[in-house]
């Protein structure tokens, strides 16, 4: 998802009190001041961000390409004598294209401003700084000047909502430019997570840090391994307090009463029943009332028990592991990660200090380009290819690759054979220069992306899908005849060979969808529970639609996706559902678009719960609510067998031996929690 910052979700981001707004003195206007940041993912720099200063006025300019593709923002600021923006205009693209022409003004007393969601104004009554839609990550040297000369470091914010800064730590940095000692703050306000970042010992922007991404002062880029250290270091500290708070284990068996169970398997609801959990595992699952002496009580009040969902496209971080959990999401096939950030992640879900899905890793090749995706490990050569393959299956927890774009298509059967022989299934997008149909001929267990598989049927042979092409090629699918011989050869070649398809069926709808101005139909539901900055979100584009033609060609390949994935299910061809967004609430939309292919939703349930878990080989122990089963599982009031929206209001989820109330942990993210928090009897209580 996009945020603020113009950047991916790899840069982690993110009351009225007394202000006492120290006023600067001017630079001379000759004077000009130049800062230059490194953009620093996987040790190495992608990009830079370059701010010069003359008297009040601030100039940026901000890119960085991974994976073929990056924000390109130029930004103006005029700052007032207090330090906050008086005038501010940011024009260019976000990472996947669509135009930024955002504006704010202060004058007489108004503020006014524009951007993707519209035009609004408001009246100054006090001090107000103005958060942008999309806008570099200096914004936070901006915010930084202006709350460190704040008493009580926080301020209202336009267009609503406020900012605050809280001091966490200081670190001592060497570098080109000598030695640092910076001091490391939390921004928290608008948008559901905190930014880490540094400020130097004149309160200037150092560094933006988070696990995966930094951006740092020119000079210091080989501190990016240790900023990044230290931004876990904070992110597991505050959410280790979550979970303290919110991870609920009992002392005695749980039951829960007067609730339906659904039944995968029959894909169906049973009669009101009582669930009983014990140790983690359910203990029995009985039609009508049970003995529940000496356990722990939660009326159902009618309600459904779900098996937990399985997200079977993630790339999973810590702040989104525990927001999974509160979205009953139990289960999470990583696509691709840092392997060793990880690692440590996963160490600390099973310790129980952290919350967090049960992971299935797969693991990440990419050749090397220009245009490579900087994750997992990235090849040269075939033997390099094979070599990672192994490195892979020595490990003993990965169950399968993925291979990506800038893979040389001709190393690719040596690498299904290799994987295969070591016991690991193949998965990927399809590699620039070949088509979905030579990648299923050389092996391929499962093709990632619905576009990665369709673009075959559009493309010319020498077209580079590394580049945005493979986004804005979709526009062709209107054309491609769906019943034709093209499209039935590949269907036909997947059933055949048992192939699966990872759609990815959400990020295709908001590609091809949103809308400046209009509210996106997949964020419609939750929306007005989130925090400021995603619900300006929920009105923005993601592609940049440039004409009329272009809008209803965006439309008509999403129509035509969706005929793809219901001719799919016609063929048998198994389909995973997975969001690449995250994961979370995306989830939830990501099920209830496969109405739109046929699906029926108990059809759903069972492909998102026990058949998720059976094809990735847990289905003893996952999926289903039986005896004998890991307790993973969420409570809704509603049923949704009859209505899917049912499953977005989530009272309770269990996962193994530690309950957790949804509305008790969104709070933490600034979400206003859903419904509420249901009662539990202790033994000694009933």
């Amino acid at each position: 998802m996009l945020n603020r910052f113009g950047c991916t979700a790899l840069a982690a981001l993110f009351v009225v009190g007394a202000c006492a707004h120290e006023a600067k003195a001017p630079l001379a206007e000759t004077q000009a001041t130049t800062e230059t940041f490194s953009v620093r993912l996987f040790d190495k720099t992608l990009g830079q961000l370059v701010a010069v200063t003359t008297s009040d006025t601030v100039k940026i300019n901000y890119e960085y390409r991974n994976n073929g593709r990056g924000p390109t923002l130029a930004e103006t600021i005029k700052l007032g004598a207090d330090g906050l923006p008086v005038s501010w205009t940011i024009d260019g693209a976000t990472t996947f294209g669509n135009e930024i022409h955002e504006k704010f003004a202060l004058e007489g007393g108004v503020a006014s401003w524009t951007d993707t969601a519209g035009s609004s104004t408001a009246k100054m009554t006090e001090p107000t700084i103005y958060v942008p839609q999309n806008a570099s990550p200096y914004t936070l040297a901006v915010y930084a000047k202006v709350l460190l000369a704040d008493a009580d470091r926080s301020l209202p914010a336009w267009p609503a909502g406020s900012l605050s800064m809280s001091p966490l730590d200081t670190v001592r940095i060497e570098g080109a430019g000598g030695t640092v000692d910076a001091s490391a703050y939390a921004l928290v306000g608008d948008d559901t997570d905190p930014a880490y970042f540094l400020v130097d010992g004149e309160g200037d922007l150092f560094a933006l840090m988070s696990p995966r991404f930094v951006i740092v002062r020119e000079g210091y880029e080989e501190a990016d391994e240790k900023l990044q250290d230290m931004a876990t270091r904070l992110s597991t500290l505050r959410l280790e307090s979550i979970q303290a708070e919110t991870a609920h284990r009992y002392d005695a068996p749980l039951a829960i009463t007067n609730v339906r169970v659904f039944d995968p398997k029959a894909k169906a609801m049973t009669a009101p029943s009582t669930v009983i959990v014990e140790n983690g595992l359910i203990k029995s699952v009985k039609v009508g009332k049970a003995d529940t002496k000496g356990a722990y009580v939660v009326d159902g009040q009618g309600g459904s028990l779900i098996p937990g969902l399985a997200e079977m496209h993630g790339h999973m971080g810590e702040d989104g592991a525990l927001k999974n959990i509160a979205a009953g999401v139990t289960l999470m096939r990583d696509m691709g990660n840092d392997n060793a950030v990880l690692n440590e992640l996963i160490t600390k879900i099973e310790a129980g200090t952290l919350a967090g899905p049960r992971v299935v890793r797969s693991g990440f090749i990419e050749g090397k380009s220009p245009f490579s995706s900087n994750n997992g490990i990235l090849v040269n050569s075939q033997e390099e290819a094979l070599a990672a393959v192994d490195w892979y299956a020595d490990q003993g927890d990965f169950w399968q690759i993925k291979i990506y774009n800038s893979m040389n298509p001709e190393w690719v059967p040596a690498m299904v054979a290799r994987a295969k022989a070591r016991g690991l299934r193949v998965s990927g997008h399809v590699p620039a220069f070949t088509n979905a149909n030579t990648m299923i001929e050389a092996g391929y267990d499962e093709i990632t992306h619905i576009n990665q598989l369709m673009l075959g049927w559009v493309l010319a042979p020498a077209e580079d899908t590394r580049t945005l092409l493979r986004l804005t090629a979709l526009q062709r699918l209107p054309k491609v005849d769906l019943n034709g011989e093209q499209v039935a050869h590949t269907l036909g070649l997947m059933a055949e060979k048992g192939v699966a398809i990872d759609p990815t069926f959400a990020i295709h709808e908001a590609l091809l969808l949103s809308r400046n101005g209009e509210l996106q139909a997949g964020m419609a539901d939750y929306v007005a529970n989130m925090p400021v900055a995603v619900q300006r979100e929920a009105k923005e584009a993601w592609s940049a639609i440039g004409s009329p033609e272009e809008d209803a060609a965006y439309k008509g390949a999403f129509e035509q996706m969706a005929g793809t994935i219901r001719r799919m299910k016609d063929h048998g061809i198994f389909i995973v559902f997975g969001t690449d967004l995250g994961g979370a609430l995306t989830l939830h939309r990501e099920l209830e678009l496969y109405q739109k292919a046929g699906f029926t939703p108990p059809e759903i349930l069972a492909r998102a719960t026990f058949e998720a878990a059976d094809y990735m080989g847990l289905g003893e122990e996952l999926g289903s609510i039986e005896p004998g089963k890991k307790a993973d599982f969420f409570l809704v009031p509603g049923n949704p067998v009859e209505d899917l929206k049912a499953i977005k209001t989530i009272r309770l989820v269990s996962k193994g031996d530690t309950v957790y109330f949804p509305s008790e942990i969104y709070p933490h993210f600034g979400i206003k929690p859903f419904t509420d928090v249901p009662a539990v009897t202790p033994p000694a209580e009933k």
